[in-house]
This record gives structure tokens, C-alpha cells and sequence, in this order.
């Protein structure tokens, strides 16, 4: 696929995008297989699990939109016995015209809850050569960022939407949210810097 269409039927829209991650987490992680905790078995973890994908984005209306899933997996990914999920790098929003659409967020789910990896960095480095780095919105300006959202939940019936990890190009920082009652509270992982295409490390805050 080329792109993804969107807005998703149901899901907003949104005038934060605070709110707006929230909502996605709960989708996202509600659906099937999307959560892996409670599989005690690594081998069937693996094989049934599913990463899903989406954008979150910015429309001329000055709202926030999420576009339709995708589980399409990475090519190869059969090979490396690792999750993935290949986001499009566009959304098709037949309410606007082409190039209108701002793209702040690339949504995915880790069913294991893990951090980011090395593969989500680097694709939201290549999504970065396409799309602006920093959006203005109403809410100000706000730096395009990949996001993996997880649960610790070991219920596959009622996932939890408990945090997510992010990494910002602009910024280059690593960060681990968490879901509470008073809102998203943030936990600084370090900055990464990029010793070659290949390699980095993360410097602790």
C-alpha cells in the first residue's frame, strides 16, 4: 500500500492530542492479538501475535484524525522471527486536498511491551525525509515523533491501554509514557545519537 485511508469510521475526531492517544491506545491494543503477555509459551507468543499500524494526523479543520489500521508486516519479517507492522507513508483523506494532511504521530503496538527498537527509529528517520519534522497546530508546534503503544495487562480480553514509548527525530530524545488518573505522565530514557546508520546509543537524561 501506498497510503493509508482515513479518518478511521468511529474513532473522532479530536482538538488534543493527548486525547487523541489515548483513544488510539485503547483501539489499537483492543484488537486481535494485539496484547501477548498472557501467552506463556514464546514460540506461539511470537506466531500469533499481531502489530498493528496508523497515523495520527493533523487536518486543515484544526482536528486530530487517525487513520485505518494496517497489520501488514515488514518485508522479511517472516525471517528476522521479529514483530512488525509497515505504515504507509501517507494518508488518503478524501475530505482534503492531497498535501494538506499534517502527519504528527506513526502509531504502533508492541504486544510484548517492549521499547522501541532500532527498526522503529530508523523508520520514523525515513518518514522524516518525507514529512515536516515539527507541525504547527493549534496546540502549538509539536515534533513528529514514532510511538509504540503497550499493556502490561495479562487479561487478553480487556487489554489495558498502560503507556507508550516514543522517540522524536527532532529532538532525538527517547521517552517511556505512562497512562495515569492525572493524565500522561512522562519518564526521560536518554537521547539517542547515531554513531552510524547502523549503530547508536542512548544517553541517559
Amino acid at each position: 500500500m501506498e497510503s493509508l485511508p482515513g479518518p478511521m469510521a468511529g474513532f473522532g475526531s479530536f482538538d488534543t492530542s493527548s486525547d487523541a492517544l489515548l483513544a488510539a491506545c485503547s483501539l489499537i491494543l483492543s484488537k486481535p492479538n494485539a496484547t501477548a503477555r498472557h501467552i506463556k509459551d514464546p514460540e506461539l507468543a511470537l506466531r500469533t501475535s499481531t502489530e498493528y499500524c496508523a497515523w495520527l494526523y493533523y487536518t486543515p479543520d484544526h482536528k486530530y484524525e487517525l487513520s485505518m489500521l494496517t497489520d501488514q508486516a515488514e518485508p522479511g519479517a517472516a525471517l528476522t522471527g521479529k514483530k512488525s507492522c509497515r505504515i504507509p507513508a501517507f494518508v488518503d483523506d478524501q475530505r482534503y486536498p492531497p498535501g494538506s494532511l499534517k502527519y504528527v504521530f506513526a502509531l504502533h503496538n508492541h504486544p510484548f511491551g517492549g521499547p522501541l527498537s532500532y527498526f522503529d527509529m530508523r523508520k520514523i528517520i525515513d518518514l522524516a525525509k518525507t514529512h515536516e519534522w515539527v507541525v504547527d497546530t493549534k496546540e502549538g508546534r509539536i515534533p513528529l515523533a514514532v510511538i509504540a503503544f503497550f499493556s502490561n495487562t495479562t487479561d487478553p480480553e480487556n487489554p489495558t491501554c498502560d503507556g507508550f514509548y516514543q522517540y522524536t527525530p527532532e529532538t532525538r530524545t527517547l521517552d517511556q509514557w505512562a497512562n495515569t488518573q492525572e493524565g500522561w505522565r512522562r519518564r526521560k530514557m536518554g537521547t539517542v545519537t547515531w554513531l552510524s546508520d547502523r549503530t547508536y546509543r542512548v544517553d541517559p537524561e
